[in-house]
C-alpha cells in the first residue's frame, strides 16, 4: 500500500486491527510500575522518619535528590531514546530503575555517626537513600520519553492524546495500588520487603515487553491496513539522497525554537505539583489528622481512583473540539485552558479542612486529576509539532524543566512546613503550598499561549 495515498481515516479505522491498543497496554503497565516504585518511599515516610530521626526537611533532601537526577537525566534520557530506539531503550530504563527500587532495601545506618555530604553532617540513612532514589531517578528518567516516542510510532495525531491519557492513568493505578499493598508488604515482612517485592515487578514487565514491540514497519503482528492508519495524517518524508544518514538533532538546534521553551515551561510550572502531592500527602494527612499507616489506604485510594478520570477523560477531551473542526494543537490548548480552572478548588481545602479529612482528599483529588488531564495533554502537543525523531529529545528537555520544578516546590515545602511547625502553625504551611499548586496550570497555560500563539509544525529538522 502506498503510504503517501490519501486515506479515508474513518473506514480505515473500521477494518483494521487494533494491535496498537496492545502497545497502549504495555506503556501502561510499564507507567503502573514506574509509579509504584516509585511511591514506596512516600508512604514509608512517616514510618522511616520516626525510626531514623527525619524532619520534613531530611525528608525533603531525600525527594528532592530523586527529582534532581531525574530532572538531568531527562534530558538525557531523550537522546538515549532517539538514538538507540525505542525497544532497547525500555529495556535499559526498566533494569536500572528496578535495580534502584531494590537498592533502597539495603538504605540502612550505620551506628549513630554522620557523615558529611556537601558540607552537611547528614545521618547514613539519608545518604543511603538518596543514593538510591538518585539510580531509581536515572532509569524512571526514560519511561516518558520512551513512551512517548512508542505513541509518536504507533497511533495518528488524532488518536495520541487519549493514548497518552490512557497509559499515563498508569500512574494513577500505581499511586492506588500502592498505599494498598505497600503498608501490608512492611507490616508482615518489614520496609525492605516492600522495596524488594515491588521492585521485582519491571524485570517480569521487561520480558512481555522484549516479546510483543518492535517498530510499526518491523512489527509482524501489525496489518498492512492498520500501519496505513497510524500513518494517515503523517507529513510526507521529505526527499532524501540515497544512502544519506539521517540528520542529528542537537539541543541547542531544539533550543531556537518557542515551541520548545512552550513545553518546557509548562512542565517547569506543573510537574512539581504532581510530586508536591505524590511525596507530601501522606505527610499531610499525618500532620494535618494524625493518620498513619492502613488509615491513609482508603482516602488515598479514592483520591488517585479520581485521577484515573482526568488522565482518561483528559486525554480525549481535545477530539470534542478536533470533532468541531479545531486543528489538533488548538483543540488541545483550548482543553488544556479549561481544564487549568479546576485546580482552583485547592484553595478550599485548608478553609474546609475542618468538617472532615474527606474535604480536602476530595478537592485535592480534583487538582490531582486536573494535573493528569494537563500532562496527557502537554505531553502530545510535541508530537503534534515536532517529528518523531527529535520528539523524545524534546520530552527529555521539558521533563529536565519539570524536574527542576519539582527540586524547586519539594525545597520548598520542607523549608515552609518545617518553619511553621516551630511556629505551630502547619496548616498555613499547607494553605501557602496548596495556593502554589492551585495557581500553577493558569500561569502556564497563559505564557505557553504566549510563546506559541498558534501552531506551527517543524518541517526544517
Amino acid at each position: 500500500m502506498n503510504l503517501s495515498e490519501p486515506v479515508n481515516a474513518q473506514a480505515v479505522a473500521q477494518s483494521v486491527g487494533k494491535y496498537r491498543w496492545t502497545i497502549c497496554a504495555l506503556l501502561f503497565f510499564a507507567t503502573t510500575v514506574n509509579y509504584l516504585d516509585r511511591q514506596v518511599l512516600s508512604l514509608l515516610a512517616p514510618a522511616l522518619s520516626t525510626e531514623f530521626g527525619w524532619s520534613n526537611t531530611d525528608y525533603a533532601n531525600i525527594a528532592a535528590a530523586f527529582q534532581f537526577v531525574y530532572a538531568i537525566s531527562m534530558l538525557f534520557a531523550g537522546r538515549v531514546v532517539d538514538k538507540i530506539g525505542t525497544k532497547a531503550a525500555y529495556v535499559v530504563a526498566i533494569t536500572v530503575w528496578s535495580l534502584g527500587a531494590l537498592l533502597h532495601a539495603a538504605s540502612v545506618p550505620v551506628g549513630e555517626m554522620t557523615v558529611a555530604l556537601f558540607g552537611l553532617a547528614v545521618a547514613p540513612s539519608i545518604v543511603g537513600f538518596m543514593i538510591s532514589r538518585a539510580v531509581l531517578a536515572v532509569g524512571e528518567a526514560g519511561n516518558f520519553p520512551a513512551a512517548i516516542k512508542a505513541t509518536a510510532e504507533y497511533f495518528p495525531k488524532k488518536e495520541r492524546s487519549f493514548a497518552t491519557g490512557i497509559f499515563n492513568s498508569g500512574a494513577n493505578v500505581g499511586a492506588i495500588l500502592a498505599p494498598i499493598t505497600v503498608p501490608v508488604l512492611a507490616a508482615i515482612w518489614g520496609w525492605q520487603a516492600a522495596f524488594i517485592m515491588i521492585g521485582m515487578l519491571g524485570f517480569i514487565w521487561m520480558a512481555v515487553w522484549l516479546w510483543l514491540y518492535d517498530k510499526p514497519e518491523q512489527q509482524t503482528r501489525l496489518s498492512a491496513a492498520e500501519l496505513a492508519y497510524i500513518r494517515s495524517d503523517a507529513p510526507a518524508p521529505a526527499p532524501a539522497s540515497a544512502g544519506a544518514p539521517e540528520n542529528k538533532v542537537s539541543w541547542f538546534q531544539l533550543l531556537k525554537y518557542r515551541q520548545t521553551w512552550a513545553f518546557a515551561f509548562g512542565k517547569f510550572m506543573t510537574d512539581g505539583v504532581w510530586w508536591f502531592f505524590l511525596f507530601w500527602l501522606p505527610t499531610y494527612l499525618s500532620a494535618q489528622y494524625g493518620m498513619k499507616g492502613e488509615a491513609i489506604v482508603i482516602p488515598l485510594a479514592v483520591l488517585y481512583s479520581m485521577t484515573m478520570i482526568g488522565s482518561i477523560g483528559g486525554g480525549w477531551f481535545p477530539s470534542y473540539f478536533m470533532s468541531r473542526g479545531y486543528a489538533p494543537y488548538d483543540g488541545r490548548m483550548k482543553a488544556m485552558l479549561m481544564i487549568a480552572f479546576f485546580p482552583l478548588v485547592v484553595l478550599l481545602a485548608q478553609p474546609l479542612g475542618a468538617i472532615s479529612y474527606w474535604v480536602p482528599v476530595l478537592l485535592i483529588g480534583v487538582g490531582a486529576s486536573a494535573h493528569q488531564a494537563w500532562s496527557a495533554n502537554i505531553f502530545t502537543t510535541v508530537s503534534d509539532m515536532f517529528p518523531q525523531k527529535s520528539v523524545a529529545s524534546v520530552i527529555g528537555i521539558g521533563g529536565m524543566a519539570g524536574g527542576i520544578g519539582g527540586v524547586a516546590l519539594t525545597k520548598l515545602g520542607g523549608w515552609v512546613f518545617d518553619y511553621y511547625k516551630k511556629l505551630n502553625d502547619i496548616g498555613t504551611g499547607y494553605m501557602i503550598m496548596f495556593g502554589i499548586c492551585a495557581l500553577a496550570y493558569l500561569a502556564a497555560w497563559l505564557v505557553m499561549k504566549a510563546l506559541v500563539p498558534r501552531h506551527k509544525e517543524i518541517t526544517d529538522l
